[in-house]
């Protein structure tokens, strides 16, 4: 593990010292992995020793806000504040740094290093950036590409271990199958600070109340059984039915790589439900590395999944690090609104009595409590957008010591080493807390009437089949 861990270090040293500019020549090696709301992911395709292994993450601009310097300068006044007990993280000159010093400072303590790549950050030219943007476009999904595009702005780019596949180094000759999960929040929120008419968020989890908004909005076509609580339940039985409902609707939270390249999901976008040919396809490309009879590989991989979650224990830190947002965004927003010395407008909406009924604590407490409320919620929220990714390479027959750690496969009788690694964590701007708190209420607000009209729907349908039977 040690010798893993040093040879890491010294190849991140080593493009550290590197004064190496990426170029509009450079492009070419890079090719386009998928990509979330603020990034483009690249994944290495040339021949330098420096990058083998490596994917790039390429900040995205709004195109609505193109021509906006603001989301570039360093931190506000305010996020100094929030983050003042990170000395490098404030000091920082600009937010491409300041993201990845938020990885290295606040993050990877949190999660534990060995599961965190904070990556290095290397020089970009604008050129670089453009043919980039270029040679991309077509395989960007249609609706990412209208939201935004790449920001050329920036003059560096992220480096990262590929964690798709295992280490240059390691012995060859065995494929390596990859999983991404975005696992989401994986607990209810018990705040007092809820309100009453909000009080769903007690029983029903996030995720599931997203898919009612999601729907009527048309970013998917079906309601998914996915539901994060099993996934972080701790329980066998219920992260195996967890694995199962997302590779029957992987949407944009599962994703399978066979030696980086993409076999099940969509890059960048909201994938279709499992159809018989989209899983038969899949059984066909898990041959290779799953032993077993047509019909029985992709049952058999499922099970390596949930068994590595669930002896991993990396959802339990996870979860805790979830879990630091302890009063919710209907608790969390008053303390905002403490730190920028603004009038609550949330308090302005409510009516007086419940305002002092429930939030008055909140506006009396001090400045460094508030900044601790806030700055925990930040960090939770992090913790609940990121992605997993899970890869597993078969264990040669003979070899007993690895540098990583092992899960066996009783129904193949196979042993694959595995690693874990939390990726997508990004530092979330302190200005985002009105947007968590509009899109809270949106998302409440349409699952609940989504519920009220199947229950009208119900009682319209009793009363007819009675008045049938009258």
């Amino acid at each position: 593990m040690w010798r893993k861990l040093r040879s890491e270090s010294e190849s991140r040293k080593k493009i550290g010292r590197m004064e190496v500019i990426l170029d509009k020549k450079d492009a070419a090696d890079w090719a386009y992995r998928g990509e979330g709301a603020a990034n483009l992911v690249l994944a290495y395709t040339g021949s330098s020793p420096a990058f083998i292994g490596k994917v790039l993450r390429i900040q995205k601009a709004d195109r609505k806000e193109l021509e906006s310097t603001k989301s570039r300068t360093a931190l506000t006044l305010h996020e100094r504040l929030v983050w003042k007990d990170t000395e490098d993280l404030v000091s920082s000159t600009n937010k491409e740094v300041a993201c990845q010093l938020f990885v290295q400072h606040v993050i990877s303590p949190l999660l534990g290093s060995k599961y965190v790549d904070a990556g290095v950050r290397i020089p970009a030219s604008r050129e670089f950036l453009e043919t980039i943007e270029t040679n991309v476009i077509c395989q960007r999904p249609a609706l990412r590409v209208d939201a935004a595009k790449v920001d050329t702005h920036w003059d560096s780019v992220l480096l990262l271990s590929d964690h798709s596949l295992f280490p240059s180094g390691t012995p060859e000759g065995e494929p390596c199958i990859c999983v991404e999960i975005k696992p989401k929040c994986g607990f209810l929120p018990i705040s007092e600070f809820i309100g009453e008419g909000n009080a769903i968020k007690r029983s029903v989890p996030r995720y599931r109340m997203h898919q009612s908004l999601k729907l009527h909005e048309g970013e998917i076509s079906a309601f998914s059984d996915y539901d994060p609580l099993d996934l972080f339940s701790g329980s066998k039985d219920k992260i195996h039915k967890a694995i199962k409902d997302l590779f029957s609707s992987p949407q944009n939270n599962f994703r399978v790589f066979l030696d980086g390249s993409l076999i099940f999901g969509a890059l960048g976008a909201t994938a279709d439900s499992t159809n018989f040919v989209i899983q038969e396809a899949f059984e066909v490309a898990l041959k290779g590395v799953i032993w077993g009879d047509q019909g029985l590989r992709t049952k058999a991989f499922l099970q390596l999944l949930s068994e590595t979650i669930y002896t991993s224990g990396v959802m339990d830190r996870l979860l805790k690090v979830q879990e630091l947002d302890d009063i919710d965004i209907e608790g969390a927003i008053h303390a905002y609104y403490n730190i920028i010395s603004e009038p609550c407008m949330v308090c302005r909406d409510l009516e007086e009595e419940k305002v002092a009924h429930r939030y008055s604590s909140l506006h009396s407490i001090s400045l460094d409590e508030s900044l601790k409320i806030v700055k925990n919620f930040l960090i939770a929220a992090t913790a609940k957008d990121c992605s997993l990714m899970m890869s597993f390479r078969l264990r040669k027959e003979g070899i007993s010591e690895s540098s990583y750690n092992s899960v066996s496969l009783k129904s193949t009788n196979q042993t694959f080493d595995y690693k874990v690694c939390f990726i997508d964590l990004d530092l979330k701007p302190l200005g985002k807390m009105k947007e968590y708190y509009e899109k809270d209420k949106k998302i409440v607000s349409c699952y609940t009437r989504m519920v009220e009209a199947k229950q009208e729907a119900a009682k319209a349908t009793s009363l007819e089949v009675y008045g049938n039977s009258l």
